[in-house]
């Protein structure tokens, strides 16, 4: 049973709220840190970006792989949610598609080392291509499907097939400066047009 001489035996919602505060700062501060430097960023550079000690990074994140997992996780819903956003906020589903299928480049292109790490021996990884299929895919079928049905794109092309596609025209992008990844894939969705 806990002293009541040494307060509550739980945190206060505040402390939860600066907790989750603090740990969403990470993610973000973290997110760019790898897009900087690569997954092997120094923890030190992110906890001092942060404003908080190393102690607390690793408090939230035991292991750099928790760190990864959890940074492409946040980057993930962050596609999720952005889909029915566009969606309400823009003039046609097109527009709407489009500019999710942005976002995602930008998602792929940023990933310095990460597609090593997931190619890794670490059980921690081994689950995130699945998560990122299986969050995604859906959203990205909404967006073709409203597409479609204003008449704006054919509709024979399925959500994995698209996302497949444009991962695969990401594929070069920042090696060569002769390769431009956006150009193509808006070549692809071009091609999706009804006109």
């Amino acid at each position: 049973m806990a002293d009541s001489s040494n307060g509550p035996a739980t945190p206060s919602p505040r402390k939860r709220a600066d907790a989750r505060r603090n740990e969403q700062t990470l993610l973000e501060v973290a997110a760019a840190a790898f897009i900087a430097c690569g997954v092997d960023a120094p923890v030190r550079d992110i906890a001092a970006k942060a404003g908080v000690g190393v102690g607390t990074i690793y408090r939230h994140f035991p292991t750099r792989a928790d760190l990864v997992v959890a940074v492409y996780r946040h980057q993930v819903e962050a596609c999720v949610e952005a889909g029915p956003t566009l969606l309400a906020s823009n003039d046609s589903p097109h527009t709407a598609l489009t500019r999710w299928i942005d976002l995602f480049v930008d998602f792929l292109v940023t990933k310095h080392g990460l597609a090593e790490a997931l190619q890794s021996d670490d059980a921690t990884f081994v689950t995130l291509h699945a998560y990122f299929i299986d969050r995604l895919t859906p959203v990205c079928a909404d967006l073709l499907a409203a597409a479609a049905g204003a008449g704006e794109i054919r509709a024979d092309i399925g959500a994995f097939e698209l996302m497949f596609a444009v991962g695969n025209l990401c594929i070069g992008a920042n090696k060569d400066p002769r390769y431009d990844a956006r150009r193509v894939v808006a070549l692809l969705l071009a091609g999706l047009r009804l006109d």
